[in-house]
């Protein structure tokens, strides 16, 4: 089993910035990959970005490539999610999740985080 747990959502003018963290505990050796996913009110839960444990690999969405960040800190068991120059359409709760191998697709990631609130005002 793996936990995870999201923090650091918020409300946050666009052109902002914000920093999600996604605390991960239990067996998380036998996970790899750790990726953001979010989902916007009346639609469906989307790829943000994706990362691997042990070669920090990274992988992002289009609609975030440039201004989104994934990066892991393997001694706390953590990984970070820097969202800069923040959009209206950015606002969404996001989810952090882990899987045995990197991807885009829900189907690839099996434990799943609570998610948090991230709420970008124009």
């Amino acid at each position: 089993q793996v936990q995870l747990v999201e923090t650091g959502g918020g409300l946050v003018q666009a052109g902002g910035s914000l920093r999600l963290s996604c605390a991960a505990s239990g067996r998380t050796f036998s996970r790899q990959a750790m990726g953001w996913f979010r989902q916007a009110p009346g639609k469906e839960r989307a790829f943000v970005a994706a990362t691997r444990w042990s070669s920090g690999s990274t992988y992002y969405a289009d609609s975030v490539k440039g201004r989104f960040t994934i990066s892991r800190d393997n001694a706390k068991n953590t990984v970070y999610l820097q969202m800069n120059s923040l959009k209206p359409e950015d606002t969404a709760v996001y989810y952090c999740a882990a899987g045995k191998t990197m991807g885009v697709m829900q189907s690839e990631f099996d434990y799943w985080g609570q998610g948090t609130q991230v709420t970008v005002s124009s």
